[in-house]
């Protein structure tokens, strides 16, 4: 069972996505598939940032 990257891990793995698609050295099948992978990506930092955001503002509505 492959685990879900953690922030870091998805983000660096997003930005060599990326690199390689402005590269334009990956065939057609190849970059449906990378966009498939960095949307998922995409969505891990997202909900990471949100809950991260909500955590941040519990922790200090509590120092108040």
């Amino acid at each position: 069972m492959n685990k879900e990257p953690n922030y870091t891990e998805a983000y660096d793995e997003l930005m060599r996505i990326i690199t390689e698609i402005e590269g334009g050295d990956i065939s057609v099948d190849e970059l449906s598939e990378k966009v498939k992978r960095a949307a998922l990506l995409i969505r891990i930092c997202k909900n990471k940032l949100t809950s991260t955001e909500e955590e941040v503002n519990r922790i200090l509505k509590e120092l108040e």
